[in-house]
């Protein structure tokens, strides 16, 4: 899976960009989000909480319940306000 991270995300997790393997445990986004959080403070810090992240995989906006699956694209990013 290739995850990209957007604005405070990646700053709070220190990378804009990793090729992971997908764990058997991870089966959808909040499952991907859950695993992200124990890879260290940066990322539990940035992840603390989903509703503060939006996520697209293979670049469409998806639900926290949404599949992610081997090769797909993975990225989160924090709500986009206007002004």
């Amino acid at each position: 899976m290739r995850l990209l991270y957007f604005a405070w995300i990646r700053q709070r997790i220190g990378r804009h960009e990793e090729t992971v393997e997908r764990p058997p445990e991870v089966t959808d986004v909040d499952s991907l989000i859950a695993w992200l959080r124990n890879r260290g403070p940066g990322y539990a810090e940035a992840l603390k909480d989903a509703s503060a992240v939006r996520v697209a995989v293979n670049q469409e906006y998806v639900p926290l319940k949404h599949p992610v699956r081997d090769g797909d694209e993975v990225a989160l990013f924090p709500p986009v306000t206007g002004g």
